[in-house]
């Protein structure tokens, strides 16, 4: 696997040192250029002294070869910008960090689905969600292709139950996050537009999913059930 990561922080080198340590390839970029010569001294990784959120240094790095890409600056909108450069490469996962809660909403309507709150993130979690593991806090919980994921509602759900959205089959609701609030399944909240929800399925489910909640006009509201 390889990885680029974005930048030198203790979460961002404490996950090169896992990587490089399970034998995975790693990239890492950082703006510094004291820190990054400690790091090309102690790391068996490239180190870049370079801006992570510049489009040419992202292909020095060769970005179009990666598996994946770690954005965990200290700021969240450089981590979003690399998120989106990640994306015209056409990265397959995508991690992004932040701390405020209203960037985190922001990422996930621009599309990300690996979204993580870096003060409550450790770097063994980002590691098994870099192995297909698509959740943090109930990463230990998974067995076989089950998947924790959360969307953000949008529009078109705004006032409807969460009992009334259809998913596909074995997945379930498993509560909203409303501001500081966690509403349960079994409250049947009505949704509001920017509530974050969270739901249990099968991985083969979770495109369909996601793309259920993109706030777009469909001709149907609900998500189908597949074809048999």
């Amino acid at each position: 696997m390889r990885v680029i990561i974005v930048e030198g922080t203790a979460l961002g080198i404490d996950l090169a040192k896992i990587l490089i340590r399970t034998g995975s390839e790693v990239i890492l970029i950082e703006r510094n250029p004291t820190l990054a010569k400690e790091l090309s001294e102690t790391l068996d990784c490239t180190v870049i002294n370079a801006e992570g959120t510049r489009p040419d240094i992202l292909e020095k790095a060769e970005i179009e070869k990666a598996d994946a890409i770690v954005a965990c600056t200290a700021h969240d909108q450089d981590n979003i910008i690399i998120g989106l450069i990640a994306k015209v490469f056409n990265v397959p996962d995508i991690i992004i960090t932040t701390d405020d809660m209203g960037f985190m909403t922001v990422a996930k309507r621009l599309g990300f689905h690996h979204v993580v709150n870096s003060p409550q993130t450790t770097s063994t979690s980002i590691y098994h969600t870099l192995r297909g593991i698509d959740t943090i806090e109930l990463s230990t919980m998974m067995r076989e292709d089950v998947r924790f994921i959360s969307v953000i509602a949008g529009k078109k759900f705004q006032e409807t139950e969460l009992s009334a959205i259809e998913l596909p089959k074995n997945s379930a609701f498993i509560g909203v996050y409303r501001n500081t609030d966690f509403l349960l399944y079994t409250e049947n909240p009505v949704v509001k537009e920017s509530d974050e929800i969270i739901i249990v399925t099968r991985v083969e489910f979770v495109d369909r999913i996601y793309e259920g909640f993109r706030d777009e006009e469909k001709e149907e509201d609900h998500l189908p059930e597949p074809a048999p």
